[in-house]
């Protein structure tokens, strides 16, 4: 199978590289690199780079290094295509099915042109043929198919009325004003030479086009244009934006008429269809998607052209903006905005923000990293490479109804990606203004100032949830609460922001002794004759999304246990049965074993209220164990309800290492009566590091209560 370069780069470029490789080493920051042991070669001292920027690695100890594919190869042991297959999964990137399919297409047959300039002569009359065009509506000179008529500016006819319009020369749609005072056009359309340089007339103009080579020369036909219209350029500096600056972007502008892009580019008309550049309307007419729009030409991390976006210059054209479609080489689930502007700037943090001229003007005033999505939502992959080229990645969506519902989709999709190493802030700005409109009122170093400022995560969902639930009431912050332990879930696993951010919130309602104590207190009121293991079914039974990540994994890790360090001569005699975590099955537990294996299977299907939760799991339990909780569930509930108990996070947690010591102290004296020397140093070095983390939580415990107290 044949893959296209361009399909390989994406995929190479959109790869999370620090991601795949640090499944198999550990990487740490170092500058703008990675670094840690390399894993082809099991070096003790560090040699081996990961550039996220540039989205490759090279091991200066044994010389390997290559790209995303490559590793997978050579490190992971897949062929080529199962390496394409495995990154276009994670991508989100399309690897072509058809072996054909490229970047490649048809030209037609080059026109003949004859650009000899002719003396001025008055305009055509109304229904004669233009001069220099024929009867059969080919174009023999350019000089006299771009004249633009001021008056379609404000009667611009909609698409439907193309349609019901007569074809024929008169009105093809491609009246162009020149910016000079005589009627006739600029200078470039009548220069041989200039036609010649648009339209790539050579003897290899009838070999298949390129779609990236007519992007760029569509660009620079746009471009060109907002030199010689001067009210599409007045647009650009109305917003402030500098002419420097239209370089940069490679500002422009697309003119009015039907059919300009046919025009300009005749031998290319499959090429500009592939684009979505050119559609065709109900009666089978061609039209350019994009008139009398400025120009923002979109690009991908190689600052190749791939799309463009379009604004129109009246406010009540309706849409404001639009967008070219995807196409083999833009797709816009995958491309930022800026993004290759601001690497170009070797960007160190990175905004995200809502619109092209909010990157530009950011950009304008020296604050590089500001990148914008392609009118749909960031997604996971963008906002995961964002946050590897910088921990920190700060959201400013606008401060009305929408912008702040985009920003609560955007922290919703973050989650998932979130690592305890990573941060997401959030920058709403005062009196409702955005990024652009902030930086022409109050400056750049307050714009620095404001972005320095940005809300953590944590406040940011304690201030959206405020204001969507009553918290003067018990009801309303069970509310909030629920959200809340709804959005951790989606943390990565073993995260211990979602242990700290639940806390965060709980002190923020208001609540001056500790979840915990009042979740204690409350299974004391209920029953303190019941067994740490009733305690924990329970519990189960009132958060049962507790077990979407294993707590006994979670401890394990947390506590260093899954990194035991062993003595040679017992790790070669040591069995890995020995040595993985405790599973419930191995607490010989029938009921706690049953709730957690009911729950596990039922997550999903579980109704968001606590009590009708807590029904449906008891349903699905065996008879027996159904019996047992059923007696104790009601009495449980409203117990922990009239105490306002929220959450038993930390509760569960100390239950679970409860029974984890008693299981592990058990097995010590089940191997001392009948000696296994070896798995008898293992188990007692695993009890000893519980027992170290058990010490230390209750000490951070301690004192987190005297700082509330004081």
């Amino acid at each position: 199978m044949s893959i296209p370069n361009h399909i390989l780069e994406q995929l190479n470029s959109q790869a999370d590289l620090i991601s795949i490789i640090g499944r198999h080493t550990t990487l740490k920051r170092a500058g703008n690199e990675y670094k840690g042991c390399c894993p082809f070669h099991g070096e003790k001292s560090p040699s081996f780079y990961v550039n996220p920027q540039k989205n490759i690695y090279h091991c200066f100890g044994c010389g390997v290094g290559g790209n995303a594919i490559s590793f997978l190869r050579d490190y992971e042991s897949l062929t080529f295509i199962e390496a394409v297959n495995e990154l276009s999964k994670q991508t989100g990137i399309e690897v072509p099915k058809e072996e054909q399919q490229n970047v490649s297409y048809q030209r037609t047959k080059q026109p003949t042109v004859k650009p000899t300039p002719q003396a001025p002569t008055a305009p055509p009359s109304e229904g004669s043929t233009p001069a220099g065009q024929n009867q059969d509506n080919s174009a023999s000179s350019y000089s006299d198919a771009f004249v633009y008529d001021e008056g379609h500016y404000d009667n611009y006819p909609p698409v439907d009325v193309y349609d019901s319009v007569p074809y024929s020369p008169e009105n093809d749609g491609l009246d162009y004003q020149s910016s000079s005072d005589n009627g006739y056009p600029p200078s470039w359309l009548t220069d041989t030479d200039a036609i010649t340089k648009l339209h790539n007339l050579n003897p290899a103009a009838d070999e298949d086009g390129n779609l990236y080579e007519l992007l760029e020369q569509i660009q620079q036909f746009y471009q060109h244009n907002l030199a010689t219209h001067p009210h599409a350029k007045h647009y650009f500096l109305s917003r402030g934006i500098t002419e420097d600056i239209f370089e940069t972007f490679g500002l422009g502008y697309a003119p009015f008429g039907w059919q300009h892009l046919e025009h300009q580019f005749p031998q290319d008309i499959e090429g500009l269809k592939a684009l979505g550049l050119v559609r065709q309307s109900e009666s089978g007419r061609d039209y350019d998607l994009l008139r009398d729009r400025v120009i923002f030409p979109i690009r991908d991390n190689q600052g190749r052209t791939i799309g463009f976006g379009g604004r129109a210059l009246d406010n009540e054209v309706k849409p404001k903006y639009i967008n070219s479609s995807d196409s083999p080489v833009f797709h816009k689930q995958h491309v930022l905005y800026g993004y290759y502007e601001s690497r170009q700037q070797r960007a160190d943090s990175w905004l995200v923000v809502e619109g092209y001229m909010d990157v530009i003007a950011l950009y304008q005033a020296g604050i590089y990293g500001a990148v914008a999505s392609m009118g749909t939502a960031i997604n996971e992959s963008q906002i995961s490479r964002l946050l590897t080229l910088n921990p920190t990645l700060t959201l400013s969506f606008d401060g009305d109804g929408a912008g702040q519902k985009a920003a609560w989709r955007t922290l919703e999709v973050a989650l998932p990606v979130l690592a305890d190493d990573k941060e997401l802030r959030f920058l709403t700005l005062p009196n409702n203004h955005d990024p652009d409109t902030f930086i022409k009122s109050q400056g750049g170093d307050a714009m620095r100032e404001q972005i320095a400022n940005a809300m953590p995560l944590s406040q940011y969902i304690f201030a959206y949830l405020s204001e969507r639930y009553d918290l003067t009431l018990a009801e309303g912050k069970a509310k909030l609460m629920s959200q809340v332990r709804s959005l951790t879930t989606a943390l990565p696993k073993g995260s211990s922001f979602r242990y700290l951010l639940n806390n965060d919130i709980y002190q923020k309602l208001g609540g001056k002794r500790s979840q915990n104590v009042e979740a204690k207190d409350a299974l004391l009121d209920f029953d303190g004759d019941m067994t740490i293991s009733q305690q924990l079914q329970l519990c189960f039974l009132f958060q049962p999304r507790t077990l979407i990540d294993d707590p006994i994994e979670i401890i394990w890790q947390r506590a260093g246990i899954n990194g035991l360090h062993l003595p040679p001569h017992i790790q070669q005699k040591a069995s890995p049965d020995v040595l993985r975590p405790i599973a419930w099955e191995d607490l010989q537990d029938t009921a706690l074993l049953d709730i957690v294996s009911t729950i596990k299977r039922c997550l999903n299907y579980l109704p968001k209220d606590a009590n009708a939760a807590a029904h449906f799991i008891l349903s699905n339990l065996k008879p027996l164990t159904q019996e047992t909780l059923s007696r104790g569930w009601g009495g449980f509930y409203k117990t922990l309800t009239a105490r306002n108990v929220l959450s038993l996070d930390e509760l569960v947690e100390n239950l679970v290492m409860q029974l984890l010591k008693l299981h592990l102290q058990k097995k010590m004296q089940e191997l001392i009566k009948n000696p296994d020397h070896i798995k008898l140093a293992i188990v007692r070095k695993q009890s000893q590091l519980l027992n170290d983390w058990l010490r230390a939580q209750q000490a951070e415990q301690s004192a987190q209560m005297v700082t509330v107290q004081s």
